[in-house]
């Protein structure tokens, strides 16, 4: 704890924390509802262009908490993140953009105290991008050993412009600014104002347009960024971490296509063809002050040449790229820089794939293989303005935070994907023994759903929410704004698995539990090679079983899931944790799948899918972890791993649906061992909208 002037204390927690608040406002304007204010030790920490007003604002916007920042004995060398102008977009697929952010985190992890981190944050603070030092400062936060149990602020709080439409964020800055608090109330966000029903794909803009799905992407991708120093970078199966985390993305979007009576999503392969979607956000780009670009319906792709960026590309390099990808991956092997083959092997193959598509510093060879998923996202972005004649910033798929809105988004990386499968298909098939465990049978699975009287269905409804907004209005006087808006909720259940376990002493397992639909689009049933590409994981969890006669009856409650976290550990209060929340607890990571997007939306008659249970050996799964204190962030790992630890399951990330079947399994059924169980399972939308939780 560091004591502070004005008669009140705060926390190291706090104090840096309160650099993310509002940030386009200077430091010395006070920040959050306590007034927190960072007092610079000298006039060079101010920027040139605010030290004329320091006094005039200090002495006006008063805070009561004064926050003392320490001189440093070097001021950090700012000149290459300086080459992104304040007003600019900022954008991680941009290679410039990268290497300006790589920079800064560096600059920032560089610290070796506390002390110092934050006063060089402080320093960088009112110099730089606002959307450029929040990220940076983001991921810093998350890796400095000073500070890396920190929660960070949501996203959406930040820059609510990215995620509210136009006429949302005017409705707030005028009730901030003419209504008293406690006459304020909750604007609406209308689910249906991106588009109408006449547009087919608007049919799961509900999921596309999802505030915790888009900030689950964007916190992704500060945990695992793809540039900088190694050692942040080279987090354990960082490249299978990609494909999977984005397989998975696929695989809930197609099954909510097919919850909406559309087809699965075609990749975007041929990069010369019209892109039939179009996308118009209505969001504004909130730091570059004007609105992010539409794509019209039928828009082509061009070569990209915009200079200030340092950005020049043609669609041949990426039709190029892909297609030494899909020769390393035919022949087995890819070349690294020295002009050795490496093997793209069973075990760590998917891994070195995963960076050289994504194009991270741990590709084998970036100037052979390129940068396609990254400049694949470029292209798209700039469809309307390629070679920036018209001075416009890139759409919805530039930007991490925002990219999963557009549904061309779900297109490209299917395109992506489908590299990964080629790899994953030339793998040899699972056998038998590789999937069954001896003595380990499963006897009974029921779902139980709260509300519901019959077993074995899920209920999906609409759920309200209120976001504050406050925290991104910058220069509005203070006080929540809030936001009411709906997004998909389920039901809570239980999954309640009864197992026998033949074997003469306990023995441990591993429960995988995932989730697909049972017909195709014609209403047909699936043959398999087509059903595992739509499963789901639900749940991951180690289990304890007891041998005979003991039964072993497992459950497990939805808000468990392996995969998710909370909503409310999504946006919960930056000021102080919510009753009954201890404060390791509240000190949290904040990469996850949101909770509430777990089940699908399904259909009002029932959708009818099929739960797929299966017990794994424990010991063919278990990880040797490094000694060490145990993780505040445990939950979500299978889509994030464990901070500062192994991923916690030896197997390959989607097993034991990542690969073709052995011969002779056409369907599901033939894939089946008696360590597995598949139950017919329907999920009821039930249509009701039940209002924010008091």
């Amino acid at each position: 704890m560091r004591a502070a002037t004005g008669g009140k204390a705060t926390s190291i927690q706090q104090e840096i924390i309160y650099l993310l608040d509002r940030p386009a406002e200077p430091f010395f304007v006070p920040k959050g509802e306590r007034g927190v204010v960072f007092e610079a030790p000298n006039r060079e920490f101010l920027a040139e262009r605010l030290r004329p007003m320091v006094a005039e604002l200090g002495s006006r916007w008063g805070g009561e908490v004064k926050v003392p920042v320490s001189a440093v004995a070097a001021l950090p060398d700012l000149s290459l993140p300086l080459q992104l102008p304040r007003r600019a977009s900022f954008s991680l697929f941009i290679p410039l953009h990268r290497k300006i952010a790589a920079r800064l985190v560096s600059i920032f992890l560089g610290t070796k105290t506390y002390e110092e981190f934050l006063s060089l944050s402080v320093y960088a603070r009112d110099r730089l991008n606002p959307y450029l030092f929040v990220y940076a400062l983001s991921v810093a936060i998350l890796h400095h050993p000073d500070t890396r149990g920190l929660r960070l602020p949501a996203l959406a709080e930040m820059f609510p412009g990215r995620y509210m439409h136009r006429g949302v964020i005017s409705m707030a800055r005028a009730q901030a600014s003419i209504l008293e608090q406690t006459n304020r109330m909750p604007i609406n966000v209308p689910r249906d104002y991106t588009a109408s029903d006449l547009d087919t794909e608007h049919r799961v803009a509900y999921f596309r347009e999802d505030l915790g799905i888009n900030l689950h992407h964007w916190h992704w991708h500060l945990v695992y960024p793809n540039v900088g120093d190694r050692k942040i970078v080279n987090k354990d199966r960082r490249g299978e971490l990609f494909y999977y985390m984005h397989q998975q993305i696929i695989a809930r979007y197609n099954f909510e296509r097919l919850c909406n009576r559309l087809g699965r999503v075609t990749r975007l392969l041929n990069l010369r063809e019209p892109i039939e979607e179009g996308y118009f956000p209505k969001l504004d780009s909130t730091v570059a002050s004007r609105v992010w670009q539409p794509r019209h319906a039928g828009a082509l792709l061009h070569n990209i040449n915009r200079e200030q960026d340092q950005l020049r590309f043609d669609l041949e390099d990426l039709e190029r790229w892909r297609d030494r990808i899909i020769e390393a991956i035919h022949s087995g092997a890819v070349m690294d820089e020295t002009g050795k083959r490496v093997p793209l092997s069973e075990g760590e193959g998917i891994d070195r794939l995963g960076n050289i598509v994504e194009s991270s510093v741990l590709s084998v060879n970036r100037s052979l293989y390129g940068d396609l998923h990254n400049l694949g996202h470029v292209a798209i972005a700039y469809a309307h303005d390629p070679d920036a004649r018209h001075l416009e910033t890139f759409s919805v798929m530039g930007d991490p935070a925002t990219a999963m809105r557009d549904p061309v988004f779900y297109r490209w990386h299917a395109t992506i994907d489908d590299l990964f499968q080629m790899h994953k298909n030339a793998l040899p098939a699972y056998t038998v023994a590789q999937l069954d465990y001896p003595g380990i049978k499963i006897t009974k699975v029921d779902l139980v759903t709260e509300g519901r009287q019959n077993p074995n269905e899920f209920e999906t409804f609409w759920q309200q929410r209120d976001l504050d907004l406050s925290r991104g209005l910058d220069f509005s006087p203070r006080g929540p704004v809030f936001a009411r808006f709906s997004h998909l909720q389920h039901a809570p259940f239980t999954y309640k698995i009864t197992a026998e376990n033949s074997i003469n002493k306990p023995v441990l397992g591993t429960v995988r539990i995932f989730l697909a639909p049972k017909y195709d689009e014609r209403g047909l049933e699936m043959l398999f090679r087509d059903q595992k590409l739509l499963f789901i994981e639900m749940d991951k969890f180690q289990i304890t079983l007891k041998s005979k006669p003991t039964a072993n009856v497992i459950e497990r409650a939805s808000s468990s899931s392996s995969i998710s976290i909370p909503f409310e550990r999504t946006f919960q209060d930056l000021e102080s944790p919510p009753p009954g929340m201890t404060e390791s607890s509240f000190n949290y990571c904040g990469c996850g799948w949101p909770q509430n997007m777990l089940v699908p939306k399904g259909t009002s008659e029932g959708f009818p899918c099929q739960l797929f249970v299966m017990i794994s050996n424990f010991n063919d799964d278990k990880v040797n972890q490094t000694p060490g204190p145990i993780t505040k962030c445990p939950d979500a790992a299978s889509f994030c791993g464990l901070r500062d630890k192994k991923y916690p399951d030896k197997r390959s990330m989607g097993y034991p649906f990542d690969r073709n079947p052995r011969n002779g399994v056409d369907t599901i059924y033939h894939f089946l061992t008696p360590n597995m169980l598949l139950m017919d399972v329907n999920i009821f939308f039930s249509g009701k909208t039940e209002s924010p939780t008091p």
